[in-house]
C-alpha cells in the first residue's frame, strides 16, 4: 500500500467513525484520554461538545496541543485501522461558535438547541485544528521495513 492508498483509507476511517479519543495533559504533564463524539469539517477540523468542567477541557485551557486517534474499535486485531493526529484545540466563541454549532448541530444527533452551548448552558463547543496526520506503515513486520528500516509498528505522515 503506497502513501496515496493510505490517505484514501485515512479519509475513509474518519468518514466511517463518529468517536475520537482526545489525548490531553495538565500543567504537570499528567495524561488524560477522553472519547468524544465528533463532527469533522473536512479532515483537518473536528468539532465536539463537552462540559466546561470536564478534565480534557481544563487541560486544553492550559495546554492546547493535543493528540487525537480515530479508529474502528470493532476491527480485527492487527487491522491497523486508525488515524493519529497532532492538533491544537480551543473552546469556540463569537462567530467561530456560530460556525462550529452550525456544522456540529447539522450533523450530530443532539436534541437541544444552541442555547445550551452558551453561558450559563451546561455544554461548550470545541474545535481541534489538525497540524499533522499519521497512519501505521503497512510495511511493518518482523523484518525491517524496506522504507523506514524499523521492525516494529511505526507511523508515517500522510496528507488528508
Amino acid at each position: 500500500m503506497d502513501t496515496g492508498e493510505l490517505e484514501v483509507e485515512g479519509r475513509a476511517i474518519i468518514d466511517r467513525n463518529r468517536f475520537m479519543t482526545l489525548a490531553t495533559a495538565d500543567t504537570n504533564g499528567e495524561p488524560w484520554a477522553s472519547p468524544v463524539f465528533y463532527v469533522a469539517d473536512g479532515y483537518s477540523t473536528f468539532y465536539w461538545i463537552s462540559s466546561p468542567g470536564a478534565t480534557q477541557v481544563r487541560n486544553i485551557a492550559m495546554r492546547p496541543r493535543i493528540g487525537i486517534v480515530v479508529f474502528n474499535s470493532q476491527q480485527e486485531p492487527g487491522s491497523d485501522e486508525a488515524v493519529y493526529m497532532a492538533a491544537t484545540a480551543c473552546e469556540l466563541s463569537g462567530a467561530e461558535l456560530d460556525r462550529g454549532l452550525e456544522i456540529y448541530l447539522g450533523a450530530a444527533p443532539f436534541s437541544r438547541g444552541p442555547e445550551v452551548f452558551r453561558p450559563p448552558g451546561q455544554y461548550r463547543a470545541y474545535r481541534a485544528t489538525v497540524t499533522e496526520h499519521f497512519m501505521l506503515c503497512p510495511q511493518a513486520s518482523s523484518r525491517p521495513c524496506p522504507v523506514h528500516g524499523r521492525i516494529s509498528d511505526h507511523r508515517v505522515a500522510v496528507q488528508l
